[in-house]
């Protein structure tokens, strides 16, 4: 679990421990043997490795195991720097303790820095050579200048004057790999540059040690601790503070294998032997053996980063090239590289002597509702089973490309019979169901398919020609329904301008309030007794006039804009039921149902978005019903159920609307909190003639009655059907036999006279409820 600390309280913390690390410090180092001193060291310490463990884990740090390993590092570090003083004089092998407390600490701290950048993506081969080089460099230089010294002080172990001396070298090899990560990012958070203060200060106390050891001494004074306390203050900032999070993530600039802060590293390196042959080389044939072996390997490991660098320069300009052409997320061509292939095909003569281009535009339908319900990560996992699919039904020598987020583009040189086959390829490749997060989902595709003659004179003209022309027709087999496929023709360019111009103008309509609600009443079928009203959206252009809902739905669905004209019907519609409901025009048991969307479903913020409407307006729970497709009751979306359960909580009715049309699984009606279903037009209009749909309605009530729901029938529009959904059980219904959908005033007429005409005994309890 995370901290219980308020976030506020988090987010000043590391300042708490930042002054108190300062404070602690001066007091030290002005008193360092003084009882005050030592609890605020232990004090200091005990508190940064407890935000070591705390600090990550509250702000999300990752990976978590890498962190743990950080907090266990710092708690190594305190125990030998606590011990250290107390067990210095006593006898071998007592004094070792803190060091392996000490060189504990630094394995742990080496392993943190490993697996974090190895989360960052900051462990490369470069990376690997310049701290070989460094470090040979730095353990020279260590071995030479003072463990050797201090291994020969007489009257103290050998083993432990060298493990003095070793000490600047762990610091040096910590360094290197905190100062390669800094190489390869591109923003220096504050815990980073807390934690290059933490490695900065343990390089400099080490280093005091070290040469207190060439002196002859293990602990010279307390004072020698003071780098210590600093680093433990930056630790405890670099743990506590928010930035932390921000140190495990991919952040990372291109490769420079030859940048100037990595060659202030290595220069100094390469210069160490030369530098110390005429100094520590001339004690003994040892130490010149030493320094010639280490240069030679230097030099030796230059020469592989030079190799290396080469290397991946190539692999560099190659990965730049393949991103050029190729998308990201399958590895197929995209258009530009696509669009080369066209041209190449038209210019080109066919071995096989066919002279005729075919191009295919495939848009998978269905794939925004995925996108909605489950998230951009499944629907991207989608899109690549897509394309492995496609690659293995199509032969190998034609062309596929991906070339937007969900199309697809192939080309095929051939004849027309054989262009044809390969539709039937393609549709083989959704006849199996997708597997998306542990459910089966079946999509399809539209495919718009263009051709033309080959014409190397003009290749590049009809190459674009034959992309635009496919992208036509896609659109115009996506309007004929799921699945389809369309050759183009040129009277669909006039269709596609059209399209385009009525997205244009209903956006426009969004902000010159050129949309209205209509609304058709909802009657009880036994005695005509009207009980509620739908809300329909109404489109009066200024100069095409009406635009039919099943024009303009979809186009809003297309561009994104459905989910505002959603909020702005359901506002419009609870603002007038309030006017209504305040007037008296109507009673307190009517309702007015509201379509709502997907995409609206999956927002978790509607259910809070509603109760304040409702709020605003003075609209009661009961008088208010959410229409939604039966799509959304196979949605696998966690967000999508529990918006539903908690409208349902707020006393909201839930209605299933075009019931019977799509999935209509009675395992859904009982997961989700739907309290009706609306039976779709298409089964009225047959009931009395076809026996079949006479069955289907029959069905559906039986179901809804033993679930306890409520029933609507949609699109009654003659007494024959009434009686016929009447004698079936059918409590309510909506349609043309009662009038079509109205603007508000002519709709408040028409309910007070509806009203005025109903007998008082009519008007009795409703079964089932809306």
């Amino acid at each position: 679990m995370r901290s219980v600390l308020p976030t506020a309280v988090m987010l000043r913390l590391w300042q708490v421990i930042a002054a108190a690390g300062i404070v602690v410090t001066l007091i030290y180092a002005t008193a360092p043997d003084s009882a005050i001193a030592t609890a605020g060291f232990v004090g200091l310490g005990v508190a940064t490795v407890a935000g070591c463990f705390a600090g990550p884990r509250r702000w999300g740090a990752q990976p978590r195991s890498a962190w743990l390993t950080m907090a266990a590092s710092a708690l190594f570090f305190l125990i030998g720097v606590i011990v250290r003083p107390t067990v210095t004089e006593q006898p071998m092998p007592w004094p070792l303790v803190a060091d392996v407390a000490s060189f504990s600490g630094y394995l742990l701290l080496g392993a943190f820095l490993v697996a974090l950048m190895r989360q960052r993506g900051s462990l490369d081969r470069h990376a690997v050579l310049d701290c070989a080089i460094v470090f040979i460099a730095a353990g020279l230089v260590s071995t030479l200048l003072l463990a050797v010294p201090a291994a020969t002080v007489p009257g103290r172990s050998p083993l432990l004057s060298i493990i003095q001396g070793t000490y600047p070298l762990l610091d040096v090899m910590l360094m290197l790999l905190l100062l390669n990560l800094t190489f390869t990012v591109k923003h220096w958070p504050v815990s980073l540059i807390a934690y290059l203060a933490v490695m900065t200060m343990l390089a400099a106390g080490d280093l005091a040690y070290a040469i207190a050891g060439v002196n002859g001494q293990i602990y010279a004074s307390p004072l020698l601790n003071v780098p210590f306390l600093l680093a433990y203050t930056a630790l405890g900032v670099a743990a506590l503070h928010p930035s932390v999070a921000d140190m495990s993530r991919p952040d990372k600039l291109p490769a420079q294998a030859w940048s100037w802060p990595r060659l202030a590293l290595l220069l100094p390196a390469l210069a160490t032997p030369f530098l110390l042959l005429p100094t520590a080389g001339a004690r003994s044939g040892a130490a010149r053996l030493l320094i010639a072996t280490s240069g030679l390997v230097i030099v030796g490991l230059l020469l592989l980063r030079a190799v290396a660098a080469v290397r991946a320069q190539v692999a560099a300009q190659l990965r730049s090239e393949h991103q050029a052409t190729h998308d990201p997320l399958t590895g197929l061509p995209n258009r530009q590289s696509m669009s080369a292939e066209i041209t190449r095909l038209v210019t080109v003569p066919d071995p096989e002597g066919h002279n005729r281009i075919w191009v295919y535009m495939l848009d998978l339908d269905g794939f925004k509702w995925v996108n909605d319900s489950w998230g951009h990560d499944t629907g991207d996992q989608l899109v690549i089973d897509v394309g492995r699919r496609l690659r293995t039904a199509v032969r190998g020598g034609i062309p596929l490309a991906r070339v937007g987020g969900d199309e697809f583009l192939l080309a095929y040189v051939g004849e027309k019979g054989d262009a044809l086959r390969l539709v039937d390829d393609i549709r083989g490749c959704f006849a199996r169901p997708f597997l998306v997060r542990d459910h089966e989902v079946v999509i399809s595709a539209s495919i718009g398919i263009s051709h033309a003659e080959a014409d190397p004179a003009n290749a590049t003209v009809i190459a674009e020609a034959l992309m635009r022309d496919a992208d036509t027709a896609m659109y115009r087999a996506k309007g004929e329904g799921p699945g389809r496929s369309t050759i183009f023709d040129t009277s669909m360019h006039t269709q596609v301008r059209e399209r385009i111009e009525l997205e244009v103008a209903l956006r426009q309509a969004l902000e010159k309030d050129e949309l209205h609600v209509a609304y058709q009443p909802i009657v009880r079928l036994e005695t005509g007794v009207p009980v509620g009203a739908e809300a329909l959206v109404r489109w009066d252009h200024p100069e095409r006039g009406s635009i039919p809902p099943m024009t303009f739905i979809p186009i809003a669905e297309d561009a994104g804009l459905i989910t505002v004209i959603g909020a702005w019907v359901r506002k419009e519609a609870l603002r007038q039921l309030g006017v209504w409901r305040s007037e008296g025009t109507v009673g307190d048991d009517f309702y007015l149902s509201i379509n709502v969307s997907p995409r609206q479903l999956n927002d978790p913020e509607l259910p809070l978005i509603v109760s304040g409407e409702m709020v605003r307006y003075g609209v009661p729970p009961h008088c208010v019903a959410l229409e939604m497709t039966e799509s959304v009751m196979v949605d696998g979306s966690s967000v999508t159920a529990r918006v539903l359960f908690e409208l349902r909580e707020l006393g909201v009715k839930l209605l299933v609307d075009d019931f019977g049309t799509g999935f209509s699984a009675l395992g859904y009606l009982r997961r989700f909190p739907v309290t009706g279903v609306k039976i779709d037009r298409s089964f009225v209009t047959g009931l009395g003639v076809n026996l079949e749909d006479d069955e289907i309605v029959r069905a559906v009530v039986a179901m809804s009655h033993a679930l306890g729901l409520s029933v609507i029938a949609e699109g009654v529009e003659t007494p024959l059907q009434r009686e016929a959904l009447h004698a079936v059980g059918v409590i309510n219904g909506q349609g043309w036999l009662w009038g079509a959908a109205v603007f508000a005033p002519e709709f408040s007429d028409r309910w007070r006279e509806m009203v005025r005409r109903t007998p008082a005994t009519a008007i009795e309890p409703r079964l089932y409820g809306a």
